[in-house]
């Protein structure tokens, strides 16, 4: 059980990170449409460039990691997945050419830019559709025992996509602030205040359908003996959003987004530990779903290694590339 927990706490980091880090370079080219002048966009573009392909490193990696250390739950999950996953990829992929034709294009700028804001759309609606179905529940033939395909897609499905839009818009925003300024950044500031109460009353939204959705949840988060726990939870999500709102009002520039990152840490947690022990929810617990232990164990080496290469990357990234970007990038 040790090996199979330990590798269940592995690909829930490695996901969360992904979302972090490609969630603030998705909300950039979800903003797009919102800023006009041409300048304004490529420093918008230059905010992300030296670090976007990064980040969809750890996407490679959790799905690496669910085929080997969890077969049955990938196996299960990813036929049910397998429109959004396509319309991810293709997203994304769309995502990483606009991002280098555009810096080349001058009659065509405008067509790259669409693309940019089409292929992060795409991305982050596939990603709606795979968080509302996995919320939802899954239904299974009792014929033949498989996975009904078309789950997929559902009218709570289609609003965790709005949700998420939102959420990754405001993240994207936050970002900006810290890299901006001038009149941009207050252009910034303006979106962040509006998209800020919009992602409040989503995150509600979610919260109320997300228990009534499985006999798991609503025991979970209505138990006497969570309530306590419901009610910190409760508070600090308050506090949090509280926070951000003050930070964007008496023009904060680092505590929206440092406070956006708490806010989907916590969500996140939220969805994952009110799922547990089931990776495909009501049906496969994580102990059903793990691979051999000598094989987890084997992973586990070389996830040693690469998780610490991943994080000095990251950071080294992240640090060569901070501060202020007012100019773009040109090759």
């Amino acid at each position: 059980m040790e090996l199979a927990l330990t590798w269940l706490l592995i690909i829930a980091f490695i996901i969360i990170m992904y979302i972090l880090l490609d969630g603030f370079t998705l909300g950039v080219g979800l903003l797009f449409p919102l800023i006009k002048e041409d300048s304004e966009r490529d420093i918008m573009v230059t905010t992300v460039l030296p670090v976007w392909d990064g980040n969809e490193t750890w996407l490679v990696f959790a799905g690496a990691a669910l085929y080997g250390a969890f077969p049955l739950a990938f196996s299960t999950l990813f036929p049910i997945w397998y429109i959004p996953l396509m319309l991810l990829i293709f997203g994304l992929l769309l995502r990483g050419i606009a991002f280098e034709f555009r810096l080349k294009a001058h009659e065509t700028r405008r067509l790259w830019d669409w693309c940019l804001f089409g292929g992060s759309l795409m991305a982050v609606i596939a990603q709606g559709l795979v968080i509302g179905s996995f919320v939802s529940g899954f239904q299974f033939n009792p014929a033949t025992g498989e996975a009904i395909r078309e789950q997929w897609f559902s009218g709570f499905g289609l609003f965790c996509a709005l949700a998420l839009i939102i959420a990754y818009g405001l993240l994207g925003s936050a970002r900006l602030i810290k890299k901006t300024s001038g009149s941009l950044q207050t252009k910034f500031y303006k979106i962040s205040a509006k998209l800020q109460w919009l992602l409040m009353l989503a995150v509600i939204v979610v919260g109320v359908y997300s228990p009534q959705s499985s006999k798991l949840q609503m025991r979970y988060w209505f138990d006497l003996q969570h309530s306590a726990f419901i009610l910190v939870f409760l508070i600090i999500m308050a506090f949090l959003f509280a926070i951000h709102a003050l930070a964007i009002k008496n023009r904060f520039e680092n505590l929206p987004f440092a406070s956006l990152i708490i806010i989907f840490i916590l969500a996140y947690l939220a969805l994952v530990t009110s799922n547990l022990p089931y990776l495909v929810p009501n049906q496969i617990t994580f102990m059903q779903a793990k691979a051999d232990d000598g094989a987890l164990l084997f992973m586990l080496v070389g996830a040693a290694i690469l998780i610490p290469v991943l994080l000095f990357y990251t950071a080294y990234a992240y640090k060569i590339f901070g501060g202020k970007t007012n100019e773009k990038i040109s090759y």
